[in-house]
């Protein structure tokens, strides 16, 4: 088990990006994500359409679900970008319209994200940081109020 924190990447009054940064790390995990791309000439196309991706649900004030693709199970809320047919993910918690974790991801070489270690530790990481969330949510310690995640700067996780 690692200790993880929730940072704010930015926040408006519509809409809170969010990220995940583990105990003695310098780097959050979209940074790490972000930076594994940006010199990658093959994939630095679809990273750029990731990061326009995020860009404008930050400008029209909503992580829509049309921006998504399913991950996980039925029962969290692990997401992906992008939606449209490329090997590059980014794996995200979309708690609502006005609220997204990233994390981290990378290429999606295999049929299903469980058969690449490297995805599937990205997603057990993030449906495992969505259950704490979940039981500090009903315990009211932690709030989702519009674009803000309250009480959750506070904590540290256990993932």
């Amino acid at each position: 088990m690692a200790q993880a924190r929730i940072e704010t990447i930015k926040q408006t009054e519509e809409i809170g990006l969010f990220t995940i940064r583990f105990e003695g790390n310098s780097v959050t995990e979209f940074e790490k994500f972000a930076s594994k791309f940006k010199d990658d000439a093959k994939r630095q196309t679809d990273l750029q359409v990731i990061l326009n991706t995020i860009n404008r649900m930050l400008e029209n004030g909503a992580a829509l679900e049309r921006y998504f693709r399913y991950e996980g199970k039925m029962s969290d809320n692990v997401v992906a970008l992008p939606t449209f047919r490329t090997s590059l993910r980014l794996y995200c918690l979309r708690m609502s319209d006005s609220v997204l974790i990233v994390g981290n991801g990378g290429e999606k070489n295999t049929k299903t994200y469980e058969e690449s270690a490297e995805l599937n530790g990205y997603v057990i990481s993030l449906q495992k940081l969505d259950e704490l969330l979940k039981q500090e949510i009903a315990s009211g310690s932690v709030v989702i109020e519009k674009a803000n995640i309250v009480g959750a700067d506070e904590k540290t996780f256990d993932i």
